[in-house]
């Protein structure tokens, strides 16, 4: 979360003592009515169990209460020295701690909000005859191209020969690779993923992707989980945003009417006037997935609309759109806000130059655009990332070597050294025209709860210089 302190409280008074109690399922408490001999070793934070009767509340606050007739502690806490206290706790501190504030109301939340979300994309896919696999996380290439893998290997090996005494500058063997070639942490299961498409036609997961990237900003992680699907047997581009724009409107519309979602709108109506996403904004967050359609522009479209803003002197840019540059953070954030009405925008057909070698040109004769799209939303900028593959061999092996992969693509290269031959054979062995999409989850269950730092929204985060627990 983004702060916050724990909605526990214990007050012992002379003749009678006051628990709140909770348990994870709801931000919303039980109070607790109990003897003072029953509360003499209960401390703020302890864990109990508790049985008594459930009897109407004399005071105004809840209409019941339990009047507790046994206690037991399960756990002891020492309230003085816990980590996790009653007061104000910024989110920075919570992250020093990240095996404990699950605790806190609010953190227990993200993790029904994100457990809903889950089970609602496996019941979009399952009702639209997705199957879902399980992709490999050690992977031998880096399928974006951006080099930004982590590599994998064993932590010792037998295959360094020892030292000989008294000999000075002996030759040494480098261990032998463990897999007999360099592998890495998969950057994205999208290749893989092809090669089951051409199987069952319509493959999904939800998958941990690792990308060796020292950003230190509130919208990146070094490891995260990506939510990815392929189809078989499209043609049209138009196709795979229809699967994205309809599973995130499910999602949006099973969240709008979830407990879940009610106590999201709740939480952030308590802390409207701060820099948390207001109740109003979140609901209207929700209400924007759920509308339709969502905007469809082409990248051409998108850079002139910023041009024309920016003449216009609606808006002022740090950096001046231009077509060879790509779309800059601020310029995503204000198609998002403006272009696509404060809701979700599909921008299309990028430059190829600016795109990995597998994306399939643009049907329109145009060689230099992507059959591709970027899905935008305010704040978060860029949710979702699709497009038509490139089916077809030649014209697969001319992309990569025009995106410097020759040798990836030499037939006479073993497939076992990190080589995509086993890519091609996709293309060589029966190929049919297909597409797909990957979603950052974790900046998903950012939008949909209006924390603005992924860190917050994943129980324990990974990231430059910070990998704790």
């Amino acid at each position: 979360m983004e702060s916050g302190s724990g909605q526990w409280d214990l007050r012992k008074q002379k003749r009678i003592a006051f628990a709140v109690i909770g348990d994870g399922s709801t931000l919303q408490t039980v109070q607790a009515v109990l003897s003072p001999q029953l509360a003499e070793n209960l401390s703020t934070g302890a864990a109990v169990t508790v049985t008594g009767k459930w009897k109407p509340s004399p005071g105004g606050k809840q209409s019941h209460e339990l009047q507790v007739e046994d206690l037991r502690v399960l756990g002891a806490n020492d309230a003085t020295t816990s980590p996790i206290q009653k007061k104000y706790q910024t989110a920075e501190y919570l992250r020093t701690i990240p095996h404990l504030r699950p605790r806190l109301p609010f953190n227990a939340l993200l993790l029904r909000l994100r457990s809903l979300v889950t089970a609602q994309v496996t019941s979009y896919f399952a009702k639209n005859d997705f199957v879902q696999c399980h992709p490999p996380i050690i992977t031998s290439s880096d399928c974006e191209g951006a080099g930004e893998v982590f590599s994998v290997e064993p932590a010792s090996s037998d295959a360094t020969p020892a030292p000989v005494p008294g000999v000075d500058n002996q030759p040494k063997k480098l261990p032998d690779p463990f897999f007999g070639s360099p592998k890495y942490l998969t950057v994205s299961s999208q290749l893989h993923l092809e090669a089951l498409a051409q199987s069952v036609d319509k493959v999904w997961t939800l998958s941990p992707t690792f990308r060796a990237e020292k950003s230190d900003t509130a919208r990146h992680l070094s490891e995260f989980y990506m939510l990815e699907a392929e189809v078989a047997f499209v043609d049209d581009l138009k196709d795979v945003m229809d699967v994205v724009e309809n599973m995130l409107r499910s999602v949006a519309t099973e969240l709008q009417a979830s407990h879940v979602g009610q106590e999201l709108l709740e939480a952030r109506a308590r802390e409207d006037g701060s820099s948390s996403v207001s109740r109003d904004a979140l609901a209207q967050r929700w209400q924007g997935l759920i509308d339709g359609p969502w905007p469809r522009i082409t990248y051409a479209k998108a850079i002139q609309h910023l041009k024309d803003a920016t003449t216009q002197g609606k808006v002022t840019f740090e950096f001046s759109p231009e077509h060879q540059d790509g779309l800059q953070t601020e310029h995503e954030r204000y198609l998002a806000e403006n272009f696509g009405r404060g809701g979700p925008i599909f921008v299309t057909d990028y430059p190829r130059s600016m795109k990995p070698f597998y994306m399939l040109p643009t049907s329109t004769g145009n060689a230099d655009t992507a059959a591709c799209f970027d899905l935008l939303v305010p704040e978060i900028c860029e949710l979702v990332g699709g497009s038509m593959r490139e089916h077809r061999l030649p014209e697969l092996q001319q992309s990569m070597a025009d995106h410097g992969l020759r040798a990836a693509a030499d037939s006479s290269t073993e497939t076992s050294d990190g080589s995509l031959q086993w890519y091609l054979d996709l293309r060589r062995y029966g190929s049919v025209p297909h597409g797909g999409f990957g979603i950052g989850f974790d900046r998903l269950i950012c939008y949909l709860s209006g924390v603005q730092n992924i860190r917050d929204v994943v129980a324990f985060p990974r990231y430059y210089k910070k990998c704790d627990c």
